[in-house]
């Protein structure tokens, strides 16, 4: 599924992390890892302030190579590695470079360095996972996030829409890869049904909606298992955001795969809210899939 990923880095621990986890992942796939680094021209406009514009860029494009450096040292010779430092805003750079050589999966860290050198912080990092045609890893630098051996629980939350079943893809053949349990999840979003604090949902609607969220994790359930993987299901209420944080802590999950986008109506949550809140809050990776770009399927 992935010949190629593509990691960009400011030398920030956050982007080391994500480095890690797309080494590992490269080394499943046997894929090429691409690790970039952008010099952006409002750095190199804030250095050269009263300065020498041509002395602030090569300082700019040199502190982009030594970041490429630190990331390439981690990766060893585990994988083959092609590097290249980029010009431009970061995001944009970013993301015409994994167009332009067809990346099938990025990684990246959700915070970055502080002051004027900083890029891959959660906005940038929210930009290329809102605008990229590809997934897109998310980690952040803590405790639980280290790639410890392999990835032994991934977990898929669904439900039941298209849109969730592209990033469903994802999870399965990471999971296949490192044969892991598949988990899938499905929360019936109670808070967000009730009209008003005092509202208690007739007990015919959530039981209605629970049958529908065991089908739609069964169904999944399914497919792994036909593929040899072991899976396990569960139906939760409350916010799905939250809920799905707490089951990943509780089942000590290593990957989290999801569509950013879902059901629209009541019975949504894999939106752009619920897969933020996982990007900015999971101790543990995120794999994003934009359910509407092309290189989703």
């Amino acid at each position: 599924m992935y010949d190629t990923v593509l990691v960009p880095t400011d030398g920030s621990d956050h982007a080391i992390r994500a480095a890690e986890h797309g080494s590992y992942l490269a080394v499943l796939f046997d894929a090429t890892v691409h690790v970039v680094s952008a010099s952006d021209p409002d750095d190199i406009d804030n250095r050269a302030a009263g300065g020498d514009d041509e002395a602030a860029a090569t300082e700019g494009e040199a502190e982009a190579a030594a970041a490429i450096d630190t990331v390439t040292g981690v990766l060893g010779e585990t994988v083959e590695v092609e590097t290249a430092v980029l010009e431009g805003a970061p995001e944009e750079a970013i993301l015409g470079y994994a167009d332009e050589n067809d990346i099938d999966l990025l990684a990246m860290g959700t915070h970055g360095r502080t002051g004027v050198h900083r890029y891959v912080t959660g906005s940038v990092t929210e930009s290329v996972v809102r605008d990229a045609n590809a997934p897109v890893l998310t980690v952040r630098s803590v405790e639980d996030s280290r790639v410890d051996g392999s990835y032994d629980d991934v977990l898929v939350p669904t439900d039941g829409s298209d849109e969730a079943g592209r990033a469903v893809e994802h999870g399965l053949a990471i999971a296949a890869e490192a044969g892991a349990t598949v988990h899938v999840v499905n929360v019936v979003d109670v808070a967000g049904l009730g009209a008003s604090p005092e509202y208690t949902m007739p007990t015919s609607v959530l039981s209605d909606l629970e049958s529908s969220g065991e089908s739609a994790a069964d169904a999944i359930a399914a497919r792994a298992r036909d593929a040899g993987l072991e899976a396990r299901t569960a139906v939760r209420h409350g916010s799905p955001g939250w809920e799905l944080l707490d089951y990943a802590a509780e089942f000590e999950i290593d990957l989290i795969t999801m569509g950013t986008a879902g059901r629209s109506g009541i019975d949504r949550f894999l939106l752009g809210s619920t897969t933020e809140r996982l990007i900015r809050h999971a101790d543990v990776p995120v794999v994003a899939v934009n359910a509407g770009r092309p290189g989703s399927e």
